[in-house]
């Protein structure tokens, strides 16, 4: 008998254990483009694919909002973001600073918490104030702020190099901090920036996509493999520590693909569609259509969740709430529920899923959905019309109404309060006009270029005035955002490195960025590297990969003054040099 306390004292530890959680985001990333959709057969996503497999695939998963910053800011609270004054990409993130984040719930209990990946809720070096212990805030093939290295330990917030492929890099520092919290209790917030714009997959991994397509399809394409290939070395890593029973993980979109409804294939790889594709769902990013807020949706717990398909509706608010109460935290202000049980018994909350964003409104309740446009209302049974085709509107006018009262009842609680929150703009016009009330609308006239580029030897700058003191070029910044320095007429063939002598007393980061002569924009082609904090004259020289012929050179600078004494490019025909402070 007296030892029967000891045992207690021994089990009560294993019993009380609380999952870890990984939340995967993934960023303007269509509903249909995993291959467990079954729908576009070019993909390559087996990883995910197995992850759908080992759980839950939620055919009718949600995100809170048809744009990043919003949805963002409602996953990491758990709850609608226009409760708090987060409306959209151009609003404030006053409320969301005052909100308690779910890595801020989960260290109260004993999680260790992470943040890797894309931010976009606020400055990239001051994470941690969100409650996130380890944050390496990389979302671009550029340098980044991060406080833990690869060996999983924490350092001081630093500027931390770019190396190698944005995605790739994310990956390699969720191992990192997997490894190192193995043997406690961790959140994980891995939000890869793919496949969203800039289009920039390496070329080993648009080799993996051979034959015709559409080159913005090959990147995206591309992006979405590389984030399944770190899906799968996230899931073998927990494997080989005996964590896969131990771990809950979420694969959410933030929202639908931005498709400019005529998916121009336009070089470059900067703004427009992102490769990535909405259809059977209709509608893109920036509307409250299926296609801007259904999206990829998974949800595995081995030994936990059985593997299923998952009908009913939810959203990303769920995952929050979720974790929050698996971890022991009762909350009644989340907007989101725990859905595991749901999940095991395939059972619908009673609840209806509603979203507003700017001068869009929407309600979902079980199979019907309301729709408001600015004027435009509409009705759809996405039971016979997941594709939101036929509007029954003015069939079902008692059904429209009664979703209607709910939704403006619930559209009252928001700040501010209002049904809609703006006026519809043009291209939201084009877009209901487009996809809801079928009509016709012009493709944009291509430009053959957006940039001015006759051959110059005199400094041009964007975002800083300039001046020349003493044959050096005097750089100071007039914005919030980091200036750049303009070169154009240049010829460069093939990889080019660049040598800039800079002196840059507050340190930063220089990068460079190019556009060739097939090119419309500036696309993938940047490098950028640290540069010291001294008073003295530093010499950095970027080796920059090119495929082709480079016309177009942006140098990126820090956003404080800074002067330059010259530049000099060489490529495999020689060297060059310019002095922009002499020219």
């Amino acid at each position: 008998m007296k030892f029967i306390p000891i045992l207690f004292a021994l089990l009560l530890p294993l019993a009380a254990k609380k999952p870890n959680i990984i939340l995967i985001y993934t960023d303007d990333h269509g509903w249909p483009d995993i291959g467990t959709a079954g729908i576009y057969d070019d993909l390559k996503t087996p990883h995910l694919d197995a992850l759908a497999a080992s759980g839950v695939r939620a055919t009718n998963g949600y995100s809170s909002a048809p744009q990043c910053i919003p949805s963002r800011a409602g996953l990491l609270t758990g709850k609608y973001q226009n409760r708090f004054g987060v409306e959209s990409n151009r609003t404030d993130l006053i409320g969301f600073n005052k909100e308690l984040t779910i890595a801020e719930r989960l260290k109260k209990v004993g999680y260790t918490t992470g943040q890797i990946g894309k931010w976009h809720l606020g400055p990239g070096n001051a994470i941690d104030q969100h409650g996130f212990d380890y944050f390496y805030n990389k979302n671009r093939n550029a340098p980044c702020h991060a406080n833990f290295n690869l060996a999983g330990e924490l350092v001081p917030t630093r500027p931390v190099p770019h190396t190698i492929f944005h995605l790739d890099d994310c990956s390699k520092y969720a191992l990192s901090f997997i490894r190192k919290q193995k043997d406690n209790p961790f959140f994980l917030y891995l939000a890869y920036r793919a496949p969203h714009v800039p289009l920039d997959a390496p070329k080993h991994h648009l080799d993996r996509f051979p034959g015709e397509m559409p080159e913005r399809r090959r990147q995206a394409l591309a992006m979405i493999a590389s984030m399944d290939d770190g899906v799968g070395a996230i899931v073998a890593e927990l494997k080989k520590l005996n964590l896969t029973e131990q771990t809950l993980i979420f694969y959410i979109g933030d929202n639908g693909a931005p498709l400019k409804i005529h998916k121009l294939d336009a070089p470059g790889g900067g703004p427009g569609w992102d490769g990535s594709l909405n259809k059977p769902m209709n509608g893109e990013k920036g509307m409250l259509a299926e296609g801007g807020i259904r999206v990829p949706f998974l949800i595995s717990w081995p030994g936990t969740l059985p593997a299923t398909t998952y009908h009913h509706p939810i959203i990303a608010l769920d995952a929050t709430a979720t974790a929050i109460s698996l971890a022991g935290i009762e909350e009644p202000s989340l907007d989101g529920i725990n859905i595991i049980s749901h999940l095991k018994e395939n059972t619908a909350p009673n609840r209806s899923l509603k979203w507003r964003w700017v001068a869009q409104a929407a309600i979902r309740k079980d199979n019907w959905k309301f729709l408001v446009g600015g004027k435009r209302q509409y009705l759809f049974d996405l039971e016979t019309d997941p594709g939101e085709m036929k509007n029954l509107v003015n069939e079902n006018p008692e059904t429209a109404k009664f979703l209607r009262e709910e939704l403006t009842t619930w559209s009252n609680t928001l700040s501010p309060a209002g049904l809609t929150n703006g006026a519809m703009s043009p291209t939201w016009e084009n877009y209901y006009d487009f996809y809801l009330d079928g009509k016709k609308v012009a493709p944009p006239r291509v430009r053959k270029s957006p940039h001015k580029v006759t051959p110059s030897s005199k400094a041009t700058t964007r975002g800083a005035t300039n001046k020349s003191a003493k044959g050096m070029l005097q750089i100071t910044p007039n914005g919030k955002q980091a200036p750049f320095l303009v070169k154009n007429g240049v010829k460069l063939n093939g990889d080019f490195t660049a040598t800039i002598k800079i002196r840059s007393p507050k340190g930063g980061a220089l990068g460079v960025a190019f556009r060739k002569n097939d090119e419309q924009d500036f696309g993938s082609g940047r490098v950028s590297a640290p540069l010291s904090t001294t008073p003295d004259w530093q010499e950095v020289t970027l080796k920059i990969p090119c495929d082709g012929t480079a016309i177009h050179l942006r140098f990126h600078l820090p956003n404080h003054p800074v002067e330059i004494d010259q530049i000099t490019l060489t490529d495999k025909k020689g060297s060059t040099k310019w002095s922009p402070g002499r020219n």
